[in-house]
């Protein structure tokens, strides 16, 4: 069948009308990306939520080892928030200019521990100059983060480190993507044990707890905050905010987590 010009104009122009128009997305619908580190997934995985229940703004949350995700933004992620593990994958962004520098902050402080398979019969250690780590290993492996790119398992190198028993199991290493990663291993039984936050060896059943290092064997466990540079979200700082609350505070004491500069509840 041939449609004269006229006619073909007229369908054309049915055709749109009959079509509702959907506008473009405007910036504050979209929703809020924050990459954090794989040790906050439980903490900050339950405030998105209940800061969704409470604005109505949608939060979608990535986890992973704070160094994988430092890269990403790198290469063009469109996180608005950043929460790492350690001081130096924040720097590492904050240096080429990708953070908002008046939004970093220090927000949590963390701890280290040795963790075993809940059903192991290890009694507990002291963990100490010296201590008999490759003897506790026996023929096993020590499940620890990736030691580059994992700040866990920076921190834990550093605190084998210190305590001079690097050497004596550097050939027994299982480094892992992520801390969770390596808590899994431990938590599976592939491992006899492993070096994680106090903070994940809590929030795994899997696994217990068989010793502490000591403060002073690694440096001091920082997680700071960042609201993005080139985030156009306006509810980035006000999510920040609601993590630096009284209310949020409380979620991450109760997961063993030190808040900074805690708000007072006065």
């Amino acid at each position: 069948m041939m449609f004269s010009r006229r006619s073909l104009l007229g369908l054309v122009t049915a055709l749109a009308l009959a079509v509702p128009f959907v506008p473009a997305a405007r910036a504050d619908d979209a929703p809020l990306l924050v990459f954090a580190a794989a040790s906050l997934k439980e903490s900050v995985t339950g405030l998105a939520a209940a800061y969704e229940k409470e604005t109505g703004k949608k939060v979608q949350v990535s986890f992973a080892a704070s160094g994988p995700l430092a890269k990403q933004i790198e290469a063009g992620a469109p996180a608005d928030v950043f929460i790492s593990a350690n001081t130096k994958w924040m720097t590492y962004l904050s240096e080429k200019g990708m953070t908002d520098k008046t939004t970093e902050e220090p927000l949590l402080g963390n701890s280290l521990v040795l963790v075993a398979p809940a059903d192991s019969t290890l009694e507990p250690v002291t963990i100490a100059s010296g201590f008999d780590l490759a003897g506790l290993l026996g023929d096993g492996h020590l499940a620890i983060g990736e030691m580059t790119s994992v700040p866990a398992g920076t921190y834990g190198k550093a605190a084998l480190e210190n305590l001079g028993v690097f050497d004596s199991v550097k050939d027994k290493l299982a480094q892992a993507q992520s801390v969770r990663a390596a808590l899994a291993l431990v938590g599976r039984g592939e491992a006899p044990l492993g070096i994680v936050y106090a903070t994940d060896a809590a929030a795994d059943p899997q696994v217990k707890v068989v010793g502490t290092f000591p403060e002073g064997s690694y440096p001091a466990i920082i997680y700071p905050i960042a609201v993005m540079a080139e985030s156009k979200n306006p509810d980035a700082k006000a999510f920040v905010a609601f993590l630096k609350s009284s209310a949020a505070a409380g979620v991450f004491t109760a997961a063993g987590f030190t808040v900074v500069n805690a708000p007072s509840t006065n």
